[in-house]
Order: structure tokens, then sequence, then C-alpha cells
């Protein structure tokens, strides 16, 4: 089991990440490169979520004005679904501000792309439209998190979200006060909203989706597994996962029902159907039960 199996470019100590597992085993592995760790799988990921964020916001966006977008990046790496996300919403405000200053007939002018190109373009975003609100954690990367986003990720495990934990959010140091200066909501970045404590969980926002890249099947037993999920299901309304192969597998009575992204509707956990693949990353996604 891997994060990436085929060979990274930084925060290595092998030439493949096998090799590290097998040596060092998972936990050591990444508190020795944590600080470093790249996914050389990116352009995959980044076309998943462009994809399954442009069906979501398809069928979505009349349910998610003047609410809180938060979206939960769990075992977030160095960023790579978190700047996917920010880099989508940014296109998509550029794609509606050009499109305020066309006129039809350039709009007819410009260059036609390929359809496989025009299915990963963001939908125009008007600027009334919620900010997205990143959640991030991860025990070993938030050092890496950091030097790529400039955001913060918290150190909970598995477990501690298993157990109720919850990152507050991402745009400020762990453990920061929230700021109440509106010069600092300028950007996506500086933007992003603040997050109830698991404690106050009945005032909580539900969180929009959970994004877990190349980390989820990393949990060998399944009893942690089904803990982990069932908690999610509770708390979020969506579960993105990203992949180099369909493992970890999820069962029914976990509370999520597998959800084909081109039809918009339920499936059973064992179709293949609806799912997406882009550069050999999967991307799978669920639909919580309990939300």
């Amino acid at each position: 089991m891997s994060r990436g199996d085929r060979e990274t470019v930084i925060g290595i100590l092998k030439g493949s990440m096998r090799d590290n597992y097998s040596e060092h085993g998972v936990d050591e592995y990444y508190k020795k490169v944590g600080a470093t760790y790249r996914n050389p799988h990116f352009p995959g990921v980044k076309n998943c979520v462009f994809l399954w964020l442009n069906r979501w916001w398809r069928m979505r966006q009349p349910h998610i004005e003047d609410k809180k977008f938060l979206v939960f990046d769990m075992a977030c790496g160095s960023g790579e679904a978190t700047v996917a996300v920010l880099e989508w919403w940014r296109a998509g405000r550029e794609a509606y501000k050009t499109r305020q200053g066309d006129d039809d007939s350039d709009t007819d002018m410009r260059a036609r792309p390929h359809s496989s190109a025009k299915a990963r373009m963001p939908p125009p975003i008007a600027q009334d439209m919620p900010v997205p609100c990143i959640l991030a954690a991860d025990p070993y990367t938030s050092q890496a998190f950091h030097t790529r986003t400039g955001l913060y990720a918290h150190p909970l495990s598995f477990r501690d979200i298993a157990e109720g934990k919850l990152p507050e959010v991402a745009s400020k140091p762990v453990g920061a006060p929230k700021s109440n200066n509106p010069s600092q909501t300028s950007s996506p970045e500086n933007s992003l909203c603040g997050h109830s404590d698991a404690s106050s969980r009945s005032e909580s926002p539900i969180i929009e989706m959970v994004i877990c890249s190349f980390a989820l099947h990393l949990i060998e037993k399944s009893s942690e597994l089904f803990a982990l999920l069932w908690e999610l299901s509770t708390k979020a309304r969506w579960l993105v996962i990203l992949a180099p192969h369909k493992r970890p597998e999820i069962k029914d009575g976990w509370g999520w029902c597998k959800w084909d992204v081109e039809t918009w509707s339920e499936c059973r956990m064992t179709d293949p159907v609806g799912e997406l693949l882009e550069d050999r990353v999967h991307c799978r996604v669920y639909r919580s039960l309990n939300t």
C-alpha cells in the first residue's frame, strides 16, 4: 500500500513508496519526510477535483448560496487537494469576470478547447457565492502543507478524527484567535471562514465535502476505517476518495452510499459506474446517509 506507488521527486528516501514503507513503516517514513513530502500524482488529482467540482457545482449550486462552503482536506499531505480546490475557485471567478466583459461576437471568436479540456473548465462563479473554507489535517506533513499553500494544517490523525476531533480553519496558525479584521478577507486564501469546535457539534455547519487524497487505504483495520467513516458521515455531506487504485473498500452500513457522478444518483457499492479516472488517479464519490 502506498500514498503513490510511482517514484516521488521530493521527500523520498528510496526510489519507490513501496520500498520506503517496507523498510521504515508508514508512520516512521512520514516522520522522516513530512516537511518535504510531495505527491507526484498532482496533475491527476487536480483534473479529478476539477471534474468532480464542475459536476457538483452544476447539481448543488442552488443549495450552497448564502451558506458556508466547507472543504475538509483530510490527510492533506502537501496540499494537493487544497490547491486544486482553490485553483478551481479562482478559475471560476475569472470565467465569470470574462463572461461579464465579453460580448457575443467576442465569445464566438475565441478558440474552443478540446472536449476533455472543456469538461475540466470551471463554470463561471459569481462574486456573491461563498468562498471555499478549507479545513486541513495531517499528523506528519503540516509543514509541507503550509510551505505549499500558505495555510495551516492541524496534526490530527485518522484516529483523532474518528474520536470526534476536527481541525479549525486552515487560514490561521493552530490555536490562533479568530480575526475580526474585514481587510483579511480579500482573497480565497484569507477569506476562509472559521469552524466551530467539535465540542459544539450541534451548532457546527455541515462540511460540504471531505477530500482524502492517496491516504485512506493506509488504514489497514476494517474496524478503524468503519469508525472513521461513520464519524465523518455525521458531519459531512460528500466523501471524495482519490487514489492510484480502487482501495479501500467502503461497505454498506458504514454511513455512506456510493454516488454515480454522471447520473447524479446512488449506485451499488460494487458498481464501477460514475467514477472518474484521470492520469491514473481514481476518484470515487460517496454521499452521506446521516446528514
